[in-house]
């Protein structure tokens, strides 16, 4: 897709970012333990992720003895756990990338638990065989510094589990927020769960219940208007974008975006329709990021694919920390940073496996830059912006942002082109 962005001097506009998956994912695998479901989940998500979750939670009742997820790990890790509850054997498995990205850590916490997983091919890896049974629970440690999905996965069956769970933390936690979004709702309907101390979960026995749940306007999806909203203006454009449907106390860990952006020139303020981001002409921003130009996104690895093109299209040299659970994404994301950012002139680096660095070295960059995806959606929709600078941007195999947010490239061009 080769992608031509034009906005008027004075952009004033409204989007409607999709309702988050994250929520979704978590509340259909919540109403799938309920023992009986009452309700139907207003706004979930319209996406790919959600309708590989709903359509794995589906399958699983049809007494299928396959399911598979495709590419996607939120998927993969949630039905590990689910399955290895729900009676009856089943092969799951996913893409080629989803063999390759690694699920150890949670295999070994269920099996420590009682569960019956094995692998079907390499150890440690997708595809796994589940012989799903009742598990009595109790106490198991898991190490909380790669992934929070398997700790979500984890303490979302636990109170499913005879005795309960009690989780031990072991390390530095990452995507904190995440496991807050999960235990909000898992209070949401019916249980209880806490904090111990700063690294142990109790959950209690009992089981769910099925309860009423609206899902709020998803911050991921919003980011990439901010990173439009930074661009824009910092080419001279006044900027005043309306984000329906998102929320200030949000638990997502995404919302810190509203923060990040302020020194990048972008102001949010909240009112009973969401979320209005203004900038104006020839933002600059001010003093770097946060004063030292060092941002941590241990508990939002998400949005750091737009801080990343963001800075660089801003000419803010930046370091990014907590950046090592973006290597088992969909893709390497720190390595595809490095190799697009490059072929728009800009060279970035890392510093060991937690840091990426860009201290402002610029390089010649490509005549007509096509910008590679590698299966991920957030590359292609943290690169879509870059077009405002880089005329005729050409973005390959945009379809993959119906992972997360399919009407991405319909309101880009409602938003850019028809004002």
């Amino acid at each position: 897709m080769q992608l031509t962005l034009k906005i008027p001097q004075k952009l004033v506009a409204g989007v409607t970012p999709p309702t988050s998956k994250s929520i979704s994912n978590r509340a259909l695998l919540i109403q799938a333990l309920c023992p009986e479901q009452h309700y139907t989940i207003e706004r979930l998500a319209v996406c790919d992720d959600t309708e590989h979750m709903q359509q794995s939670i589906a399958d699983k009742r049809a007494g299928a003895a396959l399911i598979d997820i495709g590419a996607t790990g939120t998927a993969m890790r949630f039905l590990t756990a689910y399955l290895a509850i729900t009676s009856g054997e089943t092969v799951l498995t996913g893409s080629q990338r989803m063999q390759q990205r690694p699920i150890g850590i949670l295999v070994e916490a269920l099996c420590t638990l009682g569960a019956d997983i094995s692998y079907v091919n390499n150890e440690g890896y997708p595809p796994l065989r589940i012989k799903g049974k009742s598990l009595q629970g109790g106490e198991v440690e898991i190490e909380a510094s790669v992934s929070s999905q398997y700790i979500s996965a984890l303490l979302m069956i636990g109170p499913c589990l005879a005795e309960g769970l009690t989780l031990h933390l072991k390390g530095a936690i990452a995507s904190r927020t995440y496991i807050e979004l999960t235990l909000d709702l898992m209070r949401h309907y019916g249980t209880t769960a806490e904090w111990c101390d700063g690294q142990t979960i109790r959950i209690a026995p009992g089981g769910y219940e099925d309860r009423p749940l609206t899902v709020e306007g998803d911050w991921s999806g919003a980011s990439y208007w901010y990173e439009l909203a930074a661009i824009a203006a910092h080419c001279g454009h006044d900027v005043e974008i309306l984000l329906r449907g998102l929320t200030a106390n949000s638990k997502q860990g995404d919302r810190v975006v509203a923060e990040m952006f302020k020194p990048l020139g972008v102001t949010t303020e909240y009112t009973s329709e969401g979320a209005r981001l203004t900038a104006p002409p020839k933002s600059s921003p001010r003093g770097g990021l946060s004063g030292s130009g060092v941002l941590d996104f241990t508990h939002c690895p998400d949005i750091a694919q737009t801080l990343a093109v963001t800075c660089c299209l801003l000419g803010v040299p930046f370091t990014f920390e907590g950046i090592h659970s973006l290597r088992i994404k969909e893709t390497d994301r720190v390595a595809a940073l490095i190799t697009e950012l490059r072929k728009l002139g800009y060279v970035l680096r890392t510093e060991g496996d937690k840091r990426l660095v860009w201290d402002g070295e610029r390089t010649e960059p490509s005549a007509s830059p096509t910008i590679a995806t590698y299966d991920d959606h957030r590359m292609a929709m943290a690169f879509a912006p870059a077009a405002l600078c880089y005329e005729g941007l050409t973005i390959e195999n945009p379809e993959v942002v119906s992972k997360s947010y399919p009407g991405f490239w319909k309101d880009l061009e409602q938003l850019t082109n028809n004002n």
